[in-house]
């Protein structure tokens, strides 16, 4: 195992910076995952740890060892891709085994390491299977099977459950975690996919147009979000987001609305604010705290919860209500919502408002 830090690090292709510099450290035996949408940047900071991209400018340190200059092969990580780039005409023993081969490993320490990830990956049953003969599912724990036999300091994982179906990708991210739990090797996940950030993460690195916003715990980053666009990344469905214009020390949102600007914002907040309130706040009816009336759009029921599309004023509005009830489309509602579930947002640089400490 070993840490992994990158310091200062840049990217640059031709003359265009697609990851700024960049500071960051993943702790011996952490599991990070590095979340955000298509073409954040993401994919290319994990390609520059593996050194299938070389940073225009930064330090990259594996266990304490700087290796901007080593080769990908020498840098003692293993790589899971979307792609499970198996070999066809090889059986999993042969896939996962391939590797060692090639690097002269003794076949008594190859069978030793093949049998012991098989164990884990629950993959013993299938060693004389052609990848053909396995599920989309088993062929990926083949793929991770083949790195963990090298034994690696990191893993590090490209979109791994992309290819797979819902259920699936249920079913691998449950795999992946008892893996952790069973190995404790330092691992950095890339997805775009936050629902697989917030339940694989120790931590998370939240990128927006090559930049981190916001590293931290899942459940700190989605309850203390320090950007409007963390706020509204993480989290499904996404935060509600309203617009809104200083009055004294209320925020008039339009359609009659006016809420209650915290103390500790009344020195600070500028004229134009956005105020944002997580689908799960909108509380139906009327205890007590700000009404809201919402005219139902379209219901979409999930069970034991249904979320409500709904219009304030012109503002499309998601709430999340118990299942069991059922408004009809065209139907106004009542909601509220409490002052201290309310997210305030400076509009023009998106930064989160705090009061001072």
């Amino acid at each position: 195992m070993a840490e992994i830090s990158l310091r200062g690090v840049t990217k640059k292709f031709g003359d265009n910076e697609v990851i700024h510099s960049t500071d960051a450290t993943i702790a011996d035996g952490e599991f990070v995952v590095i979340v955000g949408p298509s073409g954040c940047g993401k994919s290319t900071v994990l390609r520059m740890i593996a050194g299938l991209e070389t940073a225009t400018t930064g330090e990259i340190r594996i266990g304490g060892k700087r290796v901007n200059e080593v080769e990908p092969k020498d840098r003692n990580i293993a790589m899971v891709f979307q792609n499970y780039a198996l070999y066809p005409h090889m059986t999993v023993y042969e896939n996962m085994s391939y590797g060692l081969r090639i690097r002269r490993i003794a076949p008594e320490d190859i069978r030793r390491r093949v049998e012991h990830a098989a164990g884990i990956l629950e993959l013993a049953p299938y060693l004389k299977r052609k990848p053909r003969e396995l599920s989309g599912g088993q062929r990926q724990r083949v793929a991770m099977g083949r790195a963990i036999v090298r034994e690696p300091a990191a893993f590090l994982f490209d979109e791994p459950l992309s290819n797979l179906d819902a259920k699936l990708r249920v079913q691998m991210r449950l795999e992946i975690q008892k893996l952790h739990r069973e190995l404790r090797t330092t691992s950095v996940y890339v997805t775009h996919d936050q629902v697989e950030a917030m339940t694989l993460a120790d931590r998370m690195f939240v990128i927006n147009a090559g930049t981190i916003e916001q590293a931290g715990a899942p459940i700190q980053v989605y309850d203390d979000p320090a950007t409007q666009f963390v706020a509204g990344f993480i989290g499904s469905p996404a935060m509600n987001f309203l617009a809104g214009k200083r009055e004294g020390d209320l925020v008039d949102v339009g359609a009659g609305v006016k809420l209650p600007l915290p103390e500790g914002l009344r020195a600070s907040a500028p004229q134009s604010l956005t105020v944002g309130i997580r689908p799960e706040h909108l509380a139906l009816g009327k205890p007590a705290g700000t009404e809201f009336r919402l005219k139902v759009e379209t219901i979409e029921a999930l069970g034991a919860d249904s979320l409500v599309h709904a219009l304030f004023g012109g503002t499309a509005l998601v709430a999340r209500i118990d299942g069991h009830v059922t408004p009809a489309a065209g139907e106004v509602l009542s909601f509220s919502v409490q002052p201290r579930q309310l997210y305030f947002f400076d509009a023009a640089s998106g930064k989160r408002l705090r009061a001072p400490a």
